[in-house]
């Protein structure tokens, strides 16, 4: 993007595996500055062309002192960056400089704790001298490296915090990315804005002038498949390509058959006239069945879905000539939880917008929204114009409801779980539920039970209601929905839905749970 770029200037994310670490990146973008998650295998040059002012260190699984733990890239010993380590981020200074780092003889420390902030630190700046914190750590540095001090302490963690008499390094035993430290957000603030002297130009009025014309460059004047599916990511790509492309554009809405209740039709009025471009409605229900016939994997449906999704799109354009380009609405979640790509975090399912691709395919894909959250999208939506109904539409799987059919998916399950799961909807829109949560549906069990509907034994399907709050997916909790709310969304599923005689209400929260089952 050039030397203009609202990327440049601003946090190089170093990921040892922590499965928070995109909490890092959240909070730094919080800040209206641009961070970007790296490797540890990292090159130097790869950095240099962020040109960041600063560098954060994230937590991770390992004990520095191990065989095989991941080191600090070796030009970060070097090169003047200013740096934040965070939990094994603080370890790996202290291991890499001559300190000395240990498990402690409690045993580590996990959970809240309150540290004591000890001294003037620019991390601490405009914070009270005693404040909570959030601990996740077996190890700690139990001998400072030269030239660094405490800064803060907690009853069993002499080095809660240290800082080099430089004032440019700083680190952490705890993790202020969560929301569980209370001031942790203003921490990661004071190191972006204090120490490393980053300023505000990371806003979605800038990537979406970006975004349009690293398009419009990519794709030189060629048309663009862009896949609808009606939800928020792949509305947001849709405007942003026609932006960059115009009547280029090909829009393409594929019913597979995995779609909730009159949801094809809703998506294709909701949309045309929006996009500046026609969008074409592909009847691919028989095709996508078929190919899921017998499955029960996940992960397999996963991929057959993202591949049989590849060949509808191949065999829709090829009458219309070469079209090689196909735009996703790919969001840094899917890539994460779908890829261990970055650093040395576990894989967690597979997601058809990345994982579930065939390797060899005929398009070239462009995925504009790549490096974003969900809220960011959202605010490139508004920023675009899109309407507050299209952009607070809760988030849908790629896979559809194939995941959220437990077992094979048919079209009678299929039918069963759609009409329990527009119930659920429409309870919680006529409560004022809907946007209170960020995500709500229906999973479809593979257990039947007994039941007594009238006089008769029924021996029927079990359901799973899932309401969750969250902010950007990554993390969620249950949502606290009313038990009388509940209790009408169960008497009318089960009253109305022929196929349910059971109602569950999940509540699990993630981690350790996932938001979807499969």
């Amino acid at each position: 993007m050039g030397a203009e770029s609202s990327k440049t200037g601003g946090i190089a994310i170093i990921d040892f595996g922590s499965q928070v670490t995109q909490l890092i990146a959240r909070r730094v973008r919080e800040a209206e500055v641009y961070s970007e998650i790296f490797p540890p295998t990292v090159s130097a040059e790869r950095i240099a062309a962020l040109k960041p002012r600063g560098v954060i260190l994230s937590g991770g699984p390992a004990s520095v002192y191990q065989p095989g733990a991941p080191s600090l890239p070796e030009f970060l010993k070097s090169v003047p960056y200013p740096m934040l380590g965070i939990c094994y981020g603080m370890q790996l200074l202290a291991h890499e400089f001559g300190g000395r780092v240990a498990r402690g003889s409690g045993g580590g420390e996990y959970g809240p704790a309150f540290i004591r902030v000890r001294g003037k630190s620019a991390l601490f700046a405009g914070m009270p001298a005693k404040q909570k914190v959030w601990m996740s750590h077996g190890d700690s540095v139990q001998r400072l490296p030269p030239g660094y001090r405490i800064t803060a302490s907690t009853p069993t963690c002499h080095a809660a915090a240290m800082e080099h008499a430089s004032g440019r390094l700083h680190a952490v035993q705890f993790h202020p990315e969560v929301v569980h430290t209370e001031h942790g957000a203003r921490m990661i603030r004071n190191f972006v804005y204090r120490v490393c002297g980053c300023t505000r130009t990371w806003n979605m009025g800038a990537f979406a002038r970006e975004a349009v014309a690293g398009i419009r460059e990519k794709v030189a004047g060629e048309r663009v498949l862009v896949a609808i599916s009606g939800g928020v990511d792949s509305s947001v790509t849709a405007v942003l390509v026609a932006r960059a492309v115009g009547k280029k554009l090909i829009g393409l809405f594929v019913d597979n058959g995995l779609l909730r209740k009159n949801e094809g039709d809703e998506v294709i009025g909701f949309l045309k006239g929006r996009m500046g471009a026609a969008v074409r409605l592909v009847d691919a229900r028989e095709r996508f069945l078929r190919r899921l016939a017998g499955v029960t994997d996940p992960e397999e449906k996963r991929r057959r879905i993202g591949r049989e999704f590849i060949k509808v799109f191949t065999d829709t354009v090829r009458p219309m000539g070469n079209v090689r380009y196909l735009a996703q609405g790919t969001l840094y979640p899917d890539v994460i939880e779908s890829t261990s790509t970055r650093g040395p975090s576990a894989t967690i399912k597979t997601h058809h917008n990345v994982g579930g691709l065939p390797k060899r395919m005929s398009f070239t894909l462009i995925e504009p929204l790549r490096e974003l959250f969900k809220d960011e999208v959202r605010a490139l939506g508004a920023e675009l114009g899109l309407p507050r109904d299209l952009l607070w539409r809760h988030p849908f799987p790629g896979p559809g409801l194939a995941v959220r059919v437990l077992g094979e998916v048919n079209e009678d399950r299929l039918r069963v779980l759609r009409e329990a799961d527009a119930v659920f909807i429409d309870e919680l829109r006529r409560s004022g539920w809907y946007d209170r949560v960020w995500q709500a549906f229906v999973v479809l069990l593979p257990v039947r039970s007994v039941g007594v509907m009238g006089d008769e034994r029924t021996y029927a399907n079990a359901a799973a209601v899932r309401a969750v709050e969250s902010r950007d997916g990554m993390t969620a909790d249950w949502a606290r929905l009313p038990p009388d709310l509940l209790a009408r969304v169960s008497s009318r599923i089960i009253n109305t839905v022929k196929g349910i005689n059971r109602v569950v209400y999940d509540i699990s929260s993630k981690p350790p749970s996932t938001i979807e089952w499969e």
